[in-house]
């Protein structure tokens, strides 16, 4: 059985996150959360948050016991950009983009 959990539109880009990811993929949910939780970086606090949410998923649900359960799948995607401008010399602007992600995080009870 395959539980998942997803966050949209979040303020990071995708390429900060993707090694995080593919560092947590084909594990056991309790190594994944202490991976996650000893790493410094941003990316690590929003796919923490995504993983939790995905075993809450899968207890609340589908009455499965988060201690089973392995990372199918973790990735962070692209989103949409937010467009802004960034004030230059003689009243000119450089246009700048905000970059945002989503991530999705697949967790089951097979290995």
């Amino acid at each position: 059985m395959e539980v998942k959990a997803t966050a949209r539109n979040v303020r990071i880009s995708a390429s900060k996150g993707r090694d995080l990811a593919r560092a947590i993929k084909g594990k056991p949910y309790a190594v994944a959360l202490k991976a996650v939780d000893f790493s410094p970086r941003k990316a690590a606090r929003v796919l923490g948050a995504v993983l939790r949410s995905a075993a809450a998923n899968a207890k609340e649900n589908n009455h499965l016991d988060p201690a089973s359960l392995f990372v199918a799948k973790a990735v962070f995607d692209e989103g949409p950009s937010m467009r802004r401008f960034w004030p230059r010399a003689r009243g000119s602007a450089s246009p700048i983009e905000k970059q945002t992600s989503h991530v999705t995080v697949v967790l089951t009870d097979e290995k």
